[in-house]
């Protein structure tokens, strides 16, 4: 990410257990620090080997910076990664270097536009957070400070939205499919939390921060669908986007989508946005038939091939974020959300064998809805690489209260009073001689031989779980010792704010069943398989207790729900659409 001739070396040392070995070379400093103000170089990384250890020697170097070339915009390796590996933290540190001085003019411009318009308040003026993709947010005159915490937020705030209407509805395991122009975004939700993961990657670059695990394909409603070399359909990942767009948008796309394939099929109205947007069916149609003839296959068959090929794209993704954690697929109930994501929701039914899918109200807008239901949250790590066995329990302490007096810092700065503040431990550990951690949650209280046992006994919890199979016994059947090796410590201060509330309404069927004539809008001939006259309902007028048996297809203003034949949808009493197969249990 730094071209090599960028690159210079201070003089210095640390071991690995931080102490100092070489002291820092300050006059080397002053002499790299005016070299790059010479060249104009003004965004720096500063990585120095072992700084998670102790970052003595990087607080002096940008005491340097700060003094030789002032308009420097400087990351430091141990803000922003304090965490073992050296290419995974350099790389981290240099991604936040770069986006750093864009960040920072785009945020606070924002904030003078807010205090502009909405004038200073008593208390300083108006709250304005950025989300991150920890699953909190922060606030703009923190997030700044370290930007690369907000790289892939916005799949993180729709995973948010969704944990928390399925967690109204009753689910607390449920999968998550955000579907939009470009790409699908999935991730999954255990105990009411999208899972985390600090093995990211910003294109071909590892970001270790901690970030919700979110797998993105690239199988949005402007995926383009063409022939390969070997004659065979592929759809995506090359996307129209919105402009051009879609064949339908009549804005000059010049191939055929997924878009375009269902508006051919009559699976989505010849409109958009409640009739803000009209579609051109026919333009659609030819870039479909064209499509068709390289392929020797009808009009129909091809849009029906296009979409299926969509279908195992995104069912792909969910097994990504389901297999590799050991989870069965079937056993988990669906949130659908996004202006494409419901449309395919009966075939992912079908091929994962899931047992519901629930698409929210205003699904289009579920995103932003989960950015109203998210908490202040920061992750503070430290390194910390000891076998289990002569593990010092006075250290670990230490390690623990140093992590969550910087959490205290944070939440302090961020305006929570004290009685606020939310603490979550974790730890990173493996089994000696392997490469890569498992992590847990560790207790609150007291850092003793208690917590030791609980942090350990779940550690071989999770690696049985994950991988099959664990040394509980301290043994394998060769009778090598497994000795277990802590790795990283974690701290995570949570600042609650308040959230907003889902209004319910009573199921009731008679009501429902009312509604459901009074929905209807027409009917007109969509393509499941076959042609079929389908009734065409508006979600709005469909309350509580309706219950709407396939083939039909469910409008509203930001997406549209095609039931197929053999599938009914149920409206709950939040008006969220429970989709099912007919003869489900």
């Amino acid at each position: 990410i730094v071209p090599v001739e960028l690159v210079r070396e201070i003089g210095g040392r640390l071991a690995v257990d931080g102490s100092e070995v070489r002291p820092f070379d300050r006059d080397g400093a002053v002499e790299v620090a005016r070299w790059f103000r010479a060249r104009g170089v003004g965004t720096i990384g500063v990585c120095f080997l072992h700084s998670y250890a102790n970052d003595a020697h990087e607080r002096e170097m940008r005491e340097v910076l700060a003094a030789e070339h002032p308009d420097a915009v400087v990351s430091l390796s141990s803000e922003v990664l304090r965490e073992y590996r050296e290419y995974e933290r350099t790389v981290t540190t240099l991604v936040d270097a770069s986006v750093k001085p864009r960040v920072m003019r785009y945020v606070r411009g924002i904030a003078e536009r807010l205090d502009a318009a909405m004038g200073r308040a008593a208390d300083g003026g108006v709250p304005f957070h950025v989300m991150k993709s920890n699953g909190g947010v922060l606030s703009a005159a923190e997030v700044v400070h370290q930007p690369i915490t907000t790289v892939l937020s916005g799949p993180a705030a729709g995973a948010l939205g969704a944990a928390m209407v399925a967690g109204a509805a009753g689910h607390e395991r449920i999968l998550t499919l955000d579907g939009g122009g470009t790409s699908t975004d999935v991730s999954v939700v255990l105990d009411g939390e999208p899972t985390l993961t600090t093995e990211g990657t910003v294109g071909r670059y590892p970001s270790r921060i901690p970030m919700i695990d979110v797998v993105t394909v690239g199988a949005g409603g402007g995926s383009i669908a063409w022939v390969s070399p070997e004659g065979t359909l592929k759809v995506g990942p090359r996307s129209a986007g919105a402009d051009p767009g879609p064949l339908c948008y009549g804005r000059g796309g010049s191939e055929p989508t997924v878009t375009d394939a269902h508006l051919t099929l009559g699976r989505i109205p010849p409109h958009l946005l409640g009739g803000e947007i009209p579609l051109d069916a026919e333009a659609a149609r030819t870039g479909i038939a064209e499509l068709a003839g390289h392929l020797g296959l009808g009009v129909a068959e091809a849009a029906r091939g296009i979409l299926e090929i969509s279908a195992w794209n995104q069912a792909n993704a969910i097994r990504q974020v389901t297999v590799r954690r050991g989870l069965d697929v079937r056993e988990f109930p669906m949130v659908a959300f996004g202006g494409s994501g419901p449309l395919l929701v009966c075939r992912l039914i079908d091929v994962l064998g899931l047992p519901a899918v629930l698409v929210p109200r205003d699904p289009g807008n579920l995103s932003a809805f989960g950015l109203l239901s998210v908490d202040v949250r920061n992750d503070d790590v430290q390194t910390m690489v000891v076998a289990d066995d002569g593990l010092d329990l006075r250290r670990l302490a230490e390690g623990y209260a140093g992590l969550e007096a910087r959490a205290h810092e944070t939440l302090d700065r961020e305006g929570f009073v004290p009685e606020e503040h939310r603490l979550l431990r974790s730890a990173d550990l493996r089994y000696d001689g392997q490469a890569y951690e498992v992590r847990v949650a560790a207790p609150a209280g007291a850092v003793d031989a208690g917590f030791r046992r609980a942090v350990v006994a779940a550690f071989h919890d999770e690696h049985e779980r994950l991988y099959g199979y664990c040394y509980r016994d301290a043994s394998s059947r060769g009778g090598h010792a497994h000795r277990v090796e802590w790795v990283n410590l974690r701290v995570t201060g949570v600042g609650p704010i308040p959230r907003p509330g889902l209004a319910r309404t009573p199921v009731d069927a008679v009501a429902g069943a009312a509604s459901l004539e009074g929905s209807r809008t027409g009917t007109r001939t969509v393509d499941f398989g076959a042609p079929v006259a389908t009734a065409i309902h508006a979600r709005d007028l469909l309350v509580p207790g309706a219950r709407v048996a396939g083939p039909a297809v469910i409008e509203e203003f930001g997406s549209t729900v095609p039931i197929h034949p053999g599938f009914v949808a149920e409206v709950d009493e939040l008006r969220d659409l429970v989709i099912t197969r007919q003869d489900a249990p």
